[in-house]
């Protein structure tokens, strides 16, 4: 599996803007190929602090849709709502222990 850890700071009163915008990216039609999942966490320390966490079941997958221009259409407007851009790190997963995070 691989993917990517994403962490950014969100712009004040801009995280409901930024929460509802990812449902409607990801809650539509358009599942990219090879996407398997990803998490949304807030920091504690720092409420506007975002870490999203995306998988793939491979680096070519991932790459292809990162590569895509619907991809790059919902990053633009993602810019939008974060103060610069964020940091990535593109990772290959080796294991998982425990239960899945469900809602």
């Amino acid at each position: 599996m691989y993917g990517t850890i994403m962490r950014a700071r969100v712009k004040p009163g801009h995280r409901e803007i930024f929460e509802s915008m990812m449902k409607e990216q990801t809650g539509g039609d358009r599942q990219p190929t090879g996407f398997h999942s990803f998490d949304v966490a807030w920091e504690d320390r720092d409420p506007d602090r975002l870490v999203l966490v995306v998988r793939f079941a491979d680096k070519e997958s991932y790459v292809a849709n990162a590569e895509s221009p619907e991809q790059d259409a919902e990053y633009r407007q993602m810019l939008d709502h974060l103060e610069g851009e964020p940091e990535w790190i593109d990772v290959h997963w080796e294991a998982h222990v425990g239960e899945d995070v469900t809602a």
